[in-house]
């Protein structure tokens, strides 16, 4: 009981030598930049651009996009090089975890496509997995250094409108992927009968995203907002929009991948022998 008391007066002692270091080590001059650009350069990204490698400028969505589908593929080789070989008939914790997550996807397409899931299982996994810790990626607080010198912090790689526009164009090709493998020609006026698909798709992981970004920039703007609440309002709108938008986009493509994979009703025996 002792060791907890003076391990909470320890971690309230250094909170309180923090909070009073950030007071002391404001800036007395005016702001860089009002409320209004930095929320506006948040969706736009007209001034906070990076350098890629010297050849051209690029929005931070796109770097955080690079950064987090590297590590994905390290991590999946990794695992698929040193975990799964070792997997066993009773489950370890990482093999269990694994085995929930391929089995939820597994079921999540079986489920909606019973014709054709052997590829949309493989997809909504990746989707998710990329839409799960693109978001995720925003709370480690990576730094980079735009043309113009200033630091910022990479956001994640869906809060930029091209990311967004882009993960929704692929799932609407896996989906009419779906309808003419399912249907043949007649699948392709199937599938562009929900066209707006696309849109909804893109625009919804958007603006959920982006809203997050944009409480969150807004609560650090402000001095009287910027201690402690910060913390509380990134994870928790982090982890509502990763496991919220993962699960919807995944359920959204398994959805009508099924509805546009569907074969066509047999005729029945007497249609077939009057065709005849």
């Amino acid at each position: 009981m002792k060791r907890k008391r003076a391990f909470l007066v320890v971690w309230l002692g250094l909170a309180a030598v923090l909070l009073i270091a950030s007071f002391l080590t404001m800036p007395s001059g005016p702001e860089e930049e009002s409320v209004q650009e930095m929320m506006r350069d948040a969706v736009l990204h007209e001034s906070n651009q990076i350098s890629l490698f010297g050849v051209c400028t690029v929005n931070p969505g796109l770097v955080s996009g690079f950064v987090v589908t590297a590590v994905l593929l390290v991590a999946a080789a990794l695992i698929r090089i040193f975990a799964i070989p070792r997997f066993k008939y009773v489950p370890g914790k990482l093999q269990l975890l694994l085995e929930q997550a391929v089995g939820m996807f597994d079921g999540l397409a079986k489920s909606n496509s019973p014709w054709r899931n052997g590829f949309l299982g493989s997809y909504v996994f990746a989707a998710g997995a990329y839409i799960f810790f693109g978001t995720l990626f925003e709370l480690f607080g990576l730094q980079a250094i735009t043309t113009t010198g200033r630091s910022i912090t990479l956001p994640a790689p869906l809060s930029d409108i091209n990311a967004a526009i882009m993960l929704g164009v692929l799932s609407y090709g896996v989906i009419f992927s779906g309808a003419i493998a399912g249907n043949g020609v007649r699948g392709i006026g199937k599938a562009l009968k929900e066209v707006s698909l696309l849109i909804s798709m893109s625009f919804r992981l958007f603006g959920a995203l982006l809203s997050g970004l944009l409480v969150t920039e807004l609560v650090y703007y402000y001095i009287s907002l910027s201690f402690v609440l910060p913390v509380i309002v990134a994870v928790l709108f982090t982890l509502l929009h990763a496991l919220i938008q993962s699960y919807v986009l995944t359920m959204l493509v398994a959805l009508f991948y099924g509805e546009m994979s569907e074969p066509p009703a047999p005729k029945p025996a007497k249609q077939r022998d009057k065709a005849a």
